[in-house]
């Protein structure tokens, strides 16, 4: 695929959220109030970026039998000073993430996008699937959190709205919640997206084994007789 298709499957045919469901747990902790997620957001695409490029540039050098440790050690080393460039300049956003952030080290998006893309492909190709994962990722966050907030706590940015703040539907922003628009939005994307995943054959047909696994029933039975 091009570039475009490599970022934009990220946002649609391959949201992480969404299609790919990965990354549930931050996804509805974070998803209270659009600011949270936005930052989480970004800090979670940072990270994605930072160690796709490296993890691709270094996937010729990284020993096969030890990959899932070094990537966890690179990708840890990330979230580290992401976290401390947070403490530093945005205090509010790190004490409303609270150890979310710090818990992006075993998210299954980046760890996920590690093992599946950035070990086998260039660092270009890496960095642009980051960039479109993130921004997936992202925007499923801004899009939960916008609903959740406008109508379970009335306000949009922390900015009140008329008639909602004194008739806003508190459960929105608790956990039923939050697997309510979770669901919801998942039925949507279900609904309208044009890729469809194929039906999987579960009999001996549909096995790569079946001539093998054939021939040795028939062997017992032959010997059984």
């Amino acid at each position: 695929m091009n570039k475009l298709q490599n970022f934009s499957k990220g946002i649609i045919r391959e949201n992480p959220v969404l299609v790919l469901v990965l990354g549930t747990c931050p996804t509805l902790a974070t998803s209270t109030n659009v600011e949270s997620a936005l930052g989480m957001g970004v800090a979670a695409t940072v990270v994605l970026l930072c160690s796709n490029i490296v993890i691709s540039a270094l996937r010729k050098v990284i020993p096969d039998k030890v990959r899932i440790p070094c990537f966890i050690v690179l990708i840890a080393g990330f979230v580290t000073m992401v976290q401390m460039l947070v403490k530093a300049f945005a205090p509010a956003l790190d004490a409303a993430l609270g150890i979310y952030l710090p818990l992006i080290v075993v998210n299954c998006i980046i760890l996920g996008r590690a093992e599946m893309f950035a070990q086998k492909n260039t660092v270009i190709d890496s960095a642009v699937d980051a960039l479109g994962m993130g921004a997936g990722f992202t925007l499923t966050l801004a899009a939960m959190a916008s609903i959740r907030e406008i109508f379970g706590n009335g306000t949009w940015m922390g900015i009140s709205i008329p008639l909602l703040s004194d008739n806003h539907i508190s459960i929105l922003t608790m956990a039923p919640g939050g697997f309510f628009v979770f669901g919801l939005l998942i039925a949507i994307v279900n609904k309208f997206s044009k890729h469809k995943p194929r039906k999987k054959d579960f009999g001996c047909a549909g096995c790569p084994s079946a001539a093998v696994c054939s021939g040795a029933c028939a062997v017992k039975e032959g010997s059984d007789d």
